[in-house]
């Protein structure tokens, strides 16, 4: 049985007055057809990894990999197509409409057998890239007032549990999601998941993608959450959420936004986690606080952001789903969310679009992590195969252009080219690497 209080589905409406239904998205429903939207984007993605030595072990984010893949070269080419289709709502009181999505994964190069260590690619039980994989889904929603709750196969985005896009195509989630924002300044958020596909898969019953731990995996993911936006200048989340039989994570995050004049501004962005082993802890024992502060200057242009993140607890920071880590020391290459690990970021964006290149930006970061000790780690846990040592060290530099057209045939179209760095010693339990990517998205989007 679920461990979600049912009331959570019901109560954001419970307040609600006749004239607040006469006066909601709802109410102004143009019906399923009219109101329904599809688009199509076509990603083109090369990934190059050079990996070398540093860490003791593979690491949580290679440990996938036969031990004799895990170092050399890994490079793959390949080609996403994602259809997606959004309905309107039914009119009346309750309206009722469905999202659907394909998508479509095509090898283009994985020479040399290079491929199939970069994540692109779905593999086959050997750990062979597939020359192609595909997988589709479907959600149903009911929309009342200004709540919404769909079932089925969706992408989620939450601090706790969130679909990740940072390869060829999306992560997605199979379960209930109910969003409400009958309060202007509040939005309420619940659900209650059975699986999560990750983002080379093409089969949907694998259980939940969990980042570092290599224990039993539990059965369901449940979580609530509460977004206040009073203001342009200040924004704020809490969240609690429950991976059965493992942990208990909470969530707390804000930003501040205080504009000097109309050319600088000053931002500070929190990102706090609290994680609790629960019921049959089958990734063992865990007492884990991890938060990051970032403060940001902006004048024109150029943006300059220093931050610091820290782990309080002898196993690292993990996480359901590769897209539910906020922190702002999680980058390209590490998470740097060792156990007890200190980090800080130094940041430098420019928007080239004041020295005569609208569409262009460019993006300079160094993060550099230290103390990490995971030497008290649960020995019958998850997390006692990644080796971590005493004293750990590393540090990552990343580089990125990213271009967007901003007109013509080819408006919207986007060039995205990275190079990672990073080094680190045998504490941690990241491999040395050199990483370029190339991306090219070109969206097609419309309506009925």
């Amino acid at each position: 049985m679920s461990r979600v209080n049912h009331a959570v589905w019901v109560f954001p409406l419970l307040s609600v007055s006749p004239l607040a239904f006469a006066d909601s998205a709802q109410s102004q429903s143009n019906g399923f057809i009219e109101d329904s939207s599809w688009s199509i984007l076509n990603r083109t993605v090369y990934d190059q990894r050079d990996y070398k030595h540093g860490a003791r072990n593979s690491g949580a984010r290679n440990a996938y990999k036969p031990r004799s893949e895990r170092n050399g070269l890994a490079e793959e080419w390949a080609y996403g197509l994602m259809g997606t289709f959004s309905s309107g709502f039914t009119q009346g009181l309750i309206g009722v409409g469905v999202d659907a999505h394909a998508y479509l994964g095509v090898q283009l190069d994985s020479g040399g057998g290079r491929a199939g260590k970069a994540r692109l690619l779905g593999v086959d039980n050997e750990g062979h890239p597939k020359n192609e994989y595909s997988r589709g889904g479907a959600a149903i929603k009911m929309r009342v007032s200004n709540t919404v709750l769909s079932y089925g196969e969706q992408r989620v985005k939450t601090p706790v549990f969130s679909s990740s896009d940072s390869r060829l195509l999306p992560e997605t989630a199979t379960g209930f999601f109910l969003t409400s924002s009958e309060i202007d300044t509040l939005k309420f958020v619940a659900g209650h998941f059975n699986e999560s596909t990750d983002r080379n898969a093409s089969s949907h019953d694998q259980g939940f993608v969990v980042n570092y731990s290599n224990g039993r995996q539990g059965n369901t993911f449940d979580l609530a959450g509460i977004v206040w936006n009073p203001g342009a200048a200040f924004s704020g989340s809490l969240y609690t959420s429950r991976y059965e039989d493992s942990w208990n994570q909470s969530y707390l995050g804000s930003t501040i936004t205080h504009a000097l004049d109309d050319r600088r501004s000053l931002s500070l962005d929190l990102n706090l986690y609290r994680t609790t082993d629960t019921g049959k802890a089958l990734s063992g024992r865990i007492d884990n606080t991890t938060w990051s502060l970032v403060g940001r200057y902006a004048q024109g242009p150029h943006a300059f952001s220093l931050g610091w993140q820290q782990v309080d607890g002898n196993t690292p920071f993990d996480y359901v789903t590769r897209g539910a880590i906020f922190i702002a020391n999680a980058v390209q290459m590490s998470d740097f969310n060792a156990p007890n690990e200190k980090s800080w970021q130094a940041r430098y964006d420019l928007n080239m679009g004041a020295y005569g290149v609208p569409g262009l930006n460019l993006t300079a970061l160094y993060v550099r992590g230290f103390d990490i000790d995971g030497t008290h780690v649960d020995p019958n846990g998850g997390y006692a195969y990644l080796g971590y040592g005493k004293d750990g060290k590393h540090w990552e530099r990343d580089l990125e252009a990213r271009y967007v057209v901003q007109s013509g045939k080819a408006k919207g179209t986007t060039f995205s080219l990275r190079h990672n760095v990073h080094r680190g010693d045998t504490a941690q339990a990241e491999l040395d690497g050199d990483q370029i990517r190339f991306a090219v998205e070109y969206p097609l989007t419309g309506g009925f």
